[in-house]
C-alpha cells in the first residue's frame, strides 16, 4: 500500500489500523533543537480522542503518546521522531456482521477489489483513527511555527451555519463548547441537531473553517506547488472530507474582477482579503482562511440495502461505536494538516533563500 507518507522535508510517515496493537508514525525532518512542550501534545490529541463527550462516538482511547526516538532532554535532536499510540478499547466483534458485507459509501468494496483482502475490524487501515497521528505531528510542527496562529473551529453542522465573518469571532470560545464552535448560541443549536440526529440512528454533515495568521510572505511555488493547492491535498486527504475551498471559494466566481480585486495599501498589506492570504500560489502575509466540507458518517443505525462478497444484495443495520457527526472531532486535524503543510512549506522557502 503506497500512499502513507505526507510532506517533503517535514514529513510524516503513518502506520497501523483502528483495530490492530497501535497506530503511529514517524516524523523525519523536523529540526534539531525545539524544545516541545508534551503536555501540550496531549492536549492536542485529547481534543481529537473518541469518547469526550456525549456527541461523539464512546469507544473510548485514553490516546496517550509513547516517543521512541527523536527527543531528548525536552528537545527534537534532529533524527526521526518515533512514537505510537495503543490502542486499548477494540470491540472488533461490533464488525463481524460486515465481514462478508460491504457497507455502502464506506472503503470495504474497493479495499477489498484492490487488495483482494481487507481488514473489516472498524475498517482497517481506512478508519478516521488513523488520523491521530497526525494530530501529534501536527503538534509538533505547531510548536516549531510558534510565531504562527493556527485556528480552527465548526462553522456549520447540517443547515445551521455561522452567520458572522471570522474577524468577528473569538476563537477562545472555540473549545468551550463540545461542538467547537466559537459562537455560544449557534453552538447551542449545533449540538441539539446532533443530538436529534443521533436519536434517528442517522448521521450529518457539517463544515470547519481554518484560519492561519501571521504567516510570513512568500511560503509555496507559483506551479504544481502552489501553497492552496498543498493545503487543499491535506484536507481532501481526511476522512470524510468532500470539498474545499479558500479566500472568496466558490462565491468568487460570481464576482465582476473590479469587486474581487484586493488592492494594496502602501505597506503591501491589501484593503481587502478575497484572495485568502495566496496569490500565485505564495502567502502574500495576510489572513490565509479556508473551510473544509465533511460528508455524514456512513455508517448509520438503519438498515439499508448493500451487498456482500457473493453479489447477493442483502439488508445491513450499523453496529459499534461511531461519531453522528464527525466535526468536533476533526478541528484539531484539521489545524494539524495546515501545520505540517506550512512546516514543510517554511523548510522549503529557508533552502531557496540559501
Amino acid at each position: 500500500m503506497a500512499g502513507n507518507t505526507f510532506g517533503t522535508l517535514f514529513k510524516l510517515t503513518t502506520f497501523g489500523e483502528s483495530h490492530g496493537t497501535a497506530i503511529g508514525g514517524i516524523i523525519d525532518g523536523c529540526p534539531a533543537g525545539i524544545t516541545l512542550d508534551l503536555d501540550m501534545i496531549q492536549e492536542e490529541m485529547n481534543r481529537r480522542k473518541p469518547g469526550q463527550s456525549a456527541i461523539v462516538t464512546q469507544r473510548k482511547e485514553p490516546d496517550t503518546v509513547a516517543f521512541y526516538s527523536g527527543i531528548f532532554e525536552g528537545k527534537t535532536t534532529g533524527v526521526p521522531i518515533g512514537f505510537a499510540i495503543h490502542n486499548t478499547n477494540q470491540k472488533s466483534r461490533d464488525y463481524s456482521h460486515i465481514k462478508e458485507t460491504y457497507r455502502p459509501s464506506h472503503a470495504d468494496y474497493v479495499y477489498d477489489q484492490k487488495y483482494g483482502h481487507r481488514d473489516y475490524r472498524g475498517g482497517g487501515r481506512s478508519s478516521a483513527r488513523e488520523t491521530a497521528s497526525r494530530v501529534v505531528a501536527g503538534a509538533i510542527a505547531k510548536q516549531f511555527l510558534s510565531d504562527i496562529k493556527i485556528n480552527a473551529f465548526v462553522s456549520s453542522v447540517g443547515e445551521i451555519s455561522l452567520d458572522k465573518p471570522y474577524q468577528e469571532l473569538d476563537f477562545n470560545l472555540t473549545e468551550s463548547n463540545p461542538v467547537r464552535c466559537p459562537d455560544p448560541d449557534k453552538a447551542a443549536e449545533m449540538e441539539a441537531k446532533i443530538r436529534e440526529i443521533r436519536k434517528e440512528g442517522d448521521t450529518i454533515g457539517g463544515t470547519i473553517t481554518c484560519v492561519l495568521q501571521n504567516v510570513p510572505v512568500g511560503l509555496g511555488e507559483p506551479v504544481f506547488d502552489k501553497l492552496h493547492a498543498e493545503l487543499g491535498k491535506a484536507m481532501l486527504s481526511i476522512n470524510a472530507v468532500k470539498g474545499f475551498e479558500y479566500g472568496s471559494g466558490f462565491e468568487g466566481a460570481k464576482m465582476k474582477g473590479s469587486q474581487h480585486n484586493d488592492i494594496f495599501n502602501a505597506d503591501g498589506s491589501t484593503k481587502t482579503n478575497l484572495s485568502g492570504g495566496i496569490q500565485g500560489g505564495i502567502s502574500n502575509g495576510m489572513d490565509i482562511y479556508f473551510s473544509v466540507a465533511f460528508k455524514p458518517v456512513a455508517t448509520i443505525m438503519q438498515s439499508q440495502e448493500t451487498i456482500n462478497k457473493d453479489g447477493e444484495i442483502v439488508e445491513m443495520t450499523g453496529k459499534g461505536r461511531h461519531d453522528p457527526c464527525v466535526v468536533p472531532r476533526a478541528v484539531p486535524i484539521v489545524e494539524a494538516m495546515a501545520a505540517l503543510v506550512l512546516a514543510d512549506y517554511y523548510l522549503l522557502n529557508k533552502t531557496i533563500k540559501k
